[in-house]
């Protein structure tokens, strides 16, 4: 019998979806039988807990507010139910948010964990329970926003290899692509960003492929990606400014059309330090403009060393057996 693994469904959750649908066939791809789950009454049900893993985020365990899109407990008995679920189950890979974010991101409840101590508490007495974040977590980031939890592991984001495949298609042949959402998380900072530094692709010369918040096709966005010479990628600015973690642009770029270049995120640097990085629009442009005037073969080289790299070391699966070895 396949070792079963419930995963919280982020259907509705913008980047979420991508993320655990990332995470849902890379744990299927391993081996095990993989389930989604939308509501605390299905876990309750299971018979078998010690045969089950149980990946979810703080949020899904934080007190539920009527009308949330989070399907939280909501009174004293679901809590027992729930902390009996939490101490059962084999394993618990649950993704936390910090105590408190520096301002002025820190003030929306985005950037904050919901959960009160006494559940935190509580969490923090499982040892089945295995808390990380994508986020870079020095000693001092640990101290200063994340002092309530206990030990939390570094799981950065990943690229989807079981759900990406090459495509050729030469209708989508571009100089430089982008692909993304606006991503509003209360301050609409990014799409700020973006729009400055688009704009000075205006001129450059060159074939432009930007599709920001376009219902693409999963067939269309992994043609883009596959086909066009280089990807671009901007982050929000609190990833700009503190540097903690990295997007999942970062790698499905890498992953599918392997020439990226980026704003300056630390993260980012960190994990891929041969990534040219610059968060001057100009430079962004000229860096481009580099690229895709080198010789093809020479600019195949580079994209098969950055394909292999995220293959071997950045995929879901890789996270995923990371996960397992906590």
């Amino acid at each position: 019998m396949k070792e079963r693994v419930y995963i919280q469904d982020h259907n509705s959750m913008g980047a979420g979806k991508w993320i655990y649908d990332g995470y849902y066939r890379a744990w299927e791809h391993l081996g095990y039988e993989t389930l989604y789950f939308n509501d605390w009454s299905e876990l309750f049900e299971i018979d078998d807990l010690e045969n089950c893993s149980l990946m979810m985020t703080d949020g899904f365990v934080a007190v539920g507010t009527p009308g949330s899109s989070i399907n939280a407990p909501t009174n004293e008995e679901e809590y027992r139910k729930v902390k009996r679920v939490l101490k059962e189950a084999k394993s618990v890979y649950m993704y936390v948010s910090p105590n408190s974010f520096p301002k002025p991101w820190g003030d929306h409840p985005n950037f904050v964990s919901s959960c009160d101590f006494d559940i935190i508490n509580y969490i923090n007495t499982c040892e089945n329970v295995h808390l990380w974040s994508f986020a870079d977590m020095t000693e001092e980031l640990k101290n200063k926003h994340y002092y309530d939890w206990k030990g939390i592991h570094t799981i950065p984001l990943a690229f989807d290899s079981v759900g990406y495949k090459p495509v050729e298609d030469k209708q989508y042949e571009f100089d430089v692509c982008f692909i993304g959402g606006r991503a509003d998380n209360g301050f609409d900072e990014k799409y700020k960003i973006m729009i400055q530094n688009f704009s000075e692709f205006r001129n450059s010369g060159l074939k432009c492929g930007f599709f920001i918040g376009k219902k693409l096709t999963h067939k269309q966005e992994t043609a883009i990606l596959c086909n066009s010479k280089v990807a671009v990628n901007i982050h929000d600015a609190y990833q700009r400014v503190l540097g903690n973690d990295t997007n999942e642009r970062t790698f499905k770029s890498l992953g599918l059309t392997g020439v990226l270049v980026s704003d300056e995120v630390t993260q980012a640097s960190r994990l891929f330090p041969d990534v040219k990085m610059s968060n001057n629009p100009k430079e962004l442009v000229k860096l481009v403009q580099e690229y895709v005037k080198m010789p093809t073969d020479e600019l195949l080289e580079i994209k098969n060393t950055n394909k292999e790299n995220v293959a071997n070391n950045h995929t879901y699966i890789n996270r995923v057996q990371k996960l397992i070895s906590l």
